[in-house]
């Protein structure tokens, strides 16, 4: 589905399908702060409350936890947009005038 990291192909190689109406919008970076976000400052807080770490131990958990479940989330939540844009016919807006 995927030519780079992101980049959607023009076509599907298994059946043919024009994939070129995906559209490159901001909508998974918005889902990916929210899950993210959610995800590690629930954590953040619950080793916070039950073992008070020293401020170095935080940046050393939390930095690389936020990055690399940001990561791992941006491909399928990528896919997860291409399909709805796909099933919901989804287009370039247009004024019917």
């Amino acid at each position: 589905m995927f030519s780079g990291f992101l980049k959607p192909v023009s076509r599907c190689e298994s059946c043919g399908e024009d994939l070129s109406f995906a559209a490159a919008t901001e909508g998974p970076a918005v889902f990916i702060i929210l899950i993210v976000g959610f995800v590690i400052v629930g954590a953040a807080a619950t080793v916070e409350g039950l073992f008070h770490p020293p401020p170095f131990v935080h940046l050393l958990l939390w930095l690389p936890s936020t990055v690399i479940l940001s990561l791992l989330l941006l491909r399928p939540l990528k896919a997860t947009m291409v399909a709805l844009q796909y099933h919901n016919r989804a287009g370039e807006g247009r004024l019917d005038g």
